[in-house]
Order: structure tokens, then C-alpha cells, then sequence
């Protein structure tokens, strides 16, 4: 017996009927469903809210976008559980399979990877701490942890290290340091470079700088990038787009590569060209 973890989008009809439709599914055929606490009221599923499950789990199975992943990962990464997202947003960048082929890439898992026909996929994450700082003040992304302004209308000064050195002093709406993974989302609409998932760095990307040095650039994993919120202005820390904490001038936010990976369930090679070709409808010639 297995057990399976389900997150899925809130606000949309669709992803409530299909993890409804999973859970059955999945307990029909003996297997164990669970849900977390945020989501099981939520997703009318609250008989199978377990503040455990993500530490339980065998599985998870995310039902929404990119952004329903993004929430997923946050959960489970920590304990290893392998992840098959379901594309109920737009073209998903994260998401492996649509919903009608659900049923049948959960069968294929549970035969297992050599009968099953799949493999896992791991992905680079961030490792965020702000010094000063709590014990517990240590968030993980996929995507990007970003340093911005939190006044509309006002730049912030950082000051930033890389590999423990300093390096410069910014003037910007923001910084952002980003996965690969990360390369698709905020850092690409600052002018950031794309980068293959599969590779291992950190992309540090200014937002809107106000100084002649306006390049994104692309560091080893190992190198580390610490960021100061300096000048008068404060800041504000978000994590895989959600607001993590404030800063004050003086906190240090130290981003690094984590010591826990993303786990994507793949059923077949996923071409990060061709995704990205048909997310900007580019043309053959």
C-alpha cells in the first residue's frame, strides 16, 4: 500500500473535481490519500487532513499550475517525496501530465520505474537565511528568493557578496537570485538569462537597476550570494513569490544552493527547448 499526498488550486472547479476523482481512485484500489491541513477544507477533502502526510508520504500528486507546484514542493521536499504535477494552468513549465492521462501515469507509477516506464527528475532548490535572524528563519524556493522594495515609487540600496567577497553595491527596485528552474519565471521578466533546468547555478538579476552595471550573471552553485539591505529604505523578502519577511537596513539575506533537491516523477524526456518554443509560440524558421 501506498500513500499519496494531494495538492491542488484552490479556485479552480476543475482540480477539486479531479482530486476527488484521484482519491477515489486511489483508495478503491487499497491505497492511502491524505491532504494537508491548508488545503483540506479547501479542496472538500477535509476527512483526509493529515499534518503528517507530507513526512508519510510515498507520492504527491500537485492538480493546478506552476504556482500549485511551487506550494507542493515547499511541503515535501524536505522529506524526499517524489512529485507528478497535473497541468491544469496554461502551458506549465513544472507539470508533467494533463488530467485526463492522471489515472494512468498513477498505475505506471505504482508498478515502479522499471515496469512503470518512468524516472525521476531532480532539480537544484535555494537554501534562504536572514542574518540576524531565528533559528527558524530558513526558507527553501525552487524558483527564486528576491529582495525588493516594499515602498512603490522608491529604489533600494543592497550591497552584495558573492563566495563570501564583496562585490558590489546595487541601486534597484530589487534582486533576484533564481534556479534554473527559476530562469522561466521573475528573473526572465528582468531580463535574466534562460538556463536549462537540468543544469546547477545561481542566476543573480538585478530589477530595474539604476547604475551603468545592469547584467544578470550566472554563478556556480557553490559560490553563495549574501545580499544587505543598506541606505535608509527598507526591503522585503519573498520567497517562490510569496512574502517571507521583512527587512530592516542591516538584515543580510545569504542565499545558497540547499542540500535537498526537487523529486519530479518523468514519463518521458522532457525537452526543455521545445517546452519553452511553445510558450512563446516561436516559429520553426
Amino acid at each position: 500500500m501506498s500513500t499519496v499526498l494531494i495538492v491542488a488550486h484552490h479556485e479552480r472547479p476543475e482540480a477539486l473535481e479531479l482530486a476527488g476523482q484521484a482519491a477515489a481512485w486511489l483508495q478503491g484500489t487499497g491505497h492511502r490519500v491524505c491532504v494537508d491541513p491548508s488545503d483540506g477544507e479547501a479542496i472538500g477533502l477535509a476527512h483526509l487532513v493529515d499534518e503528517q502526510g507530507a513526512r508519510r508520504a510515498d507520492l504527491c500528486v500537485a492538480l493546478g499550475g506552476d504556482g500549485t507546484i511551487l506550494r507542493a514542493v515547499q511541503l515535501i521536499a524536505e522529506h524526499e517525496v517524489p512529485l507528478i504535477g497535473v497541468n491544469l494552468g496554461w502551458l506549465g513549465y513544472l507539470t508533467e501530465i494533463e488530467p485526463s492521462a492522471l489515472v494512468s501515469a498513477l498505475e505506471r507509477w505504482l508498478r515502479g520505474p522499471s515496469s512503470g516506464g518512468w524516472q525521476i527528475e531532480e532539480r537544484m532548490m535555494l537554501s534562504i537565511e536572514v542574518d540576524p535572524g531565528g533559528a527558524d528563519q530558513r526558507w527553501l524556493a525552487l524558483n527564486e528568493a528576491v529582495v525588493e522594495r516594499r515602498d512603490a515609487g522608491h529604489t533600494i540600496r543592497m550591497q552584495v557578496a558573492i563566495a563570501g567577497e564583496p562585490f558590489t553595491s546595487y541601486s534597484a527596485d530589487g534582486m533576484i537570485v533564481a534556479t534554473p528552474t527559476g530562469s522561466t519565471a521573475y528573473s526572465l521578466s528582468a531580463r535574466g538569462p534562460v538556463v536549462s533546468p537540468r543544469h546547477k547555478a545561481l542566476l543573480l538579476t538585478p530589477v530595474s537597476p539604476h547604475m551603468l552595471f545592469d547584467r544578470a550573471l550566472v554563478l556556480t552553485p557553490d559560490e553563495g550570494v549574501d545580499i544587505e539591505v543598506v541606505g535608509h529604505r527598507p526591503a522585503v523578502l519573498t520567497v517562490d513569490g510569496q512574502a517571507a519577511l521583512d527587512l530592516a537596513v542591516g538584515d543580510t539575506v545569504r542565499v545558497s544552493m540547499a542540500d535537498v533537491v526537487a523529486r519530479f516523477v518523468r514519463f518521458s524526456e522532457r525537452r526543455f527547448h521545445q517546452i519553452l518554443k511553445a510558450k512563446f509560440e516561436l516559429p520553426d524558421r
